[in-house]
């Protein structure tokens, strides 16, 4: 099969063997899958990863359960355990045995085929084409914000950051009826945000008034900053952000204003692929280019180009 690689000092698009399968795991044809920022993060040295790229996918599961065998799916980067205490109650996406997809110690989805755990599997209904299919993985992780903090119709919500993952809990935090701003450096990205009716400033005419919940998610070690100024006293700031660089951090003013700080990665499948079912969430819009996998690596660099959104491979 081809695979688009990384061994830590280069990208390539290179001939390997199919996975084997053990127990428990499904051998999935991918259809297409979406490069995100965390790839671009992972060529640039973080969490060390060697191996095949690529956690947002969608295919067909080619090889496994017979009740699998023919079905699209996506599937959940996280392979965990099953047995330890994390996953008992329901977390396995904090194993502390875990494998990630294409991140930490598993091959990922910019390949042919896939190996994912038979668990991890979600059917992709009917009414989702594959185009928005592959975005369940990133709006689920829109989605797990709404998880981990609680917000109402007089939630005053911040989203700093227009880029793909910025666009999408931005969607999320609208849905829920929250009252939602979003601020970026990009008027075609932020024209997609006000198409769906939501509040679009550029960071040059933004205000700076500070918001109950602001949600971080720049994708640059500046946006640590710029968040924490934005968090009202005793509000709560979302770090969505993975990124290779080190940051300086001052934490008198998270201290002095009594801010609450979230850290949030990784969301269950099932309210993103609902919400894709449903139509209320635009994903379509945020796709910029599709490439074969064949060209990967041009892929990859088109991808860290200012203003570009999701750029899809097609194996």
């Amino acid at each position: 099969m081809r695979a688009l690689t990384w061994d830590g000092t280069s990208v390539q698009v290179e001939e390997r063997d199919p996975p084997r399968l053990g127990p428990g795991m499904a051998l999935v044809h991918v259809a297409v899958a979406g490069i995100c920022n965390t790839d671009l993060e992972l060529v640039r040295g973080y969490m060390g990863f060697r191996g095949t790229l690529g956690h947002e996918f969608v295919g067909t599961v080619s090889e496994g359960p017979a009740a699998w065998v023919g079905r699209r799916v996506v599937g959940e980067i996280n392979f965990s355990c099953g047995a330890c205490g994390w996953c008992a109650r329901g977390l396995g996406r904090h194993c502390p045995t875990r494998r990630v997809m294409g991140i930490l110690d598993a091959d990922g989805a910019f390949a042919d085929v896939v190996a994912v755990p038979v668990a991890n599997l979600h059917a992709v209904p009917d009414e989702i084409p594959d185009d928005a299919a592959v975005f369940t993985e990133p709006l689920a992780a829109a989605f797990e914000i709404l998880e981990q903090v609680h917000v109402t119709s007089a939630t005053d919500c911040l989203v700093l950051g227009d880029g793909k993952l910025g666009l999408l809990v931005a969607q999320v935090l609208h849905q829920a009826g929250t009252r939602v701003r979003l601020v970026g450096r990009h008027a075609a990205k932020l024209a997609i945000a006000r198409r769906r009716g939501i509040e679009a400033v550029e960071e040059s005419a933004w205000g700076r008034t500070p918001a109950d919940l602001v949600v971080e998610a720049t994708g640059s070690a500046t946006g640590l900053h710029a968040a924490i100024a934005a968090t009202r006293p005793r509000g709560t700031l979302v770090l969505k952000s993975t990124i290779a660089d080190t940051v300086a951090l001052n934490c008198a003013p998270l201290v002095i204003n009594e801010i609450s700080v979230v850290g949030s990665r990784c969301g269950t499948f099932p309210p993103a692929v609902r919400a894709l079912a449903g139509g209320g969430i635009d994903v379509t819009s945020l796709i910029s280019a599709r490439r074969p996998l064949t060209d990967g690596v041009d892929a990859l660099h088109l991808a860290a180009q200012p203003g570009v959104l999701k750029v899809l491979l097609e194996p």
